[in-house]
């Protein structure tokens, strides 16, 4: 699956007991629609809560207003609170991050595109297959 948006908030790196480093950060996905028979145009934002395992230390580049481009699979939480309520949640379980650039505050620059994971002898293998 794949997902493409801004980054919320500085992306924080936590740490589980058994001492493995996960990156956390939230994406903001902006989308628009026209009801049936409107021509008014509805604009939404979907929040998608991401974590990335691989590699902690692209942390530093996840930050507020980023452009992104994850892949990876969605996976689902439950759990009882205190009140006895079950309640749920999903998390994008990230497995490769592409850079699109950072929200400059207007200035046009952009950051290159960084894949952070990425099978090199797969790109060959493609390439001998093309039919020209």
């Amino acid at each position: 699956m794949e997902i493409i948006g801004r980054i919320t908030a500085d992306a924080t790196v936590s740490e589980t007991k058994a001492g493995k480093k996960v990156v956390n950060f939230s994406i903001a996905i902006n989308d628009t629609y026209k009801t049936k028979g409107s021509t008014e145009v509805q604009k939404f934002t979907t929040y998608v809560n991401c974590s990335y395992w691989i590699n902690p230390g692209v942390s530093a580049y996840l930050t507020k207003g980023t452009l992104v481009e994850c892949y990876g699979r969605i996976g689902a939480n439950a759990w009882t609170n205190k009140e006895g309520e079950v309640k749920a949640s999903l998390t994008f379980h990230v497995n490769t991050i592409k850079l699109h650039g950072r929200s400059t505050g207007g200035n046009t620059a952009s950051a290159p595109v960084v894949p952070m994971n990425t099978a090199p002898a797969a790109v060959s293998e493609v390439a001998e297959d093309l039919p020209f």
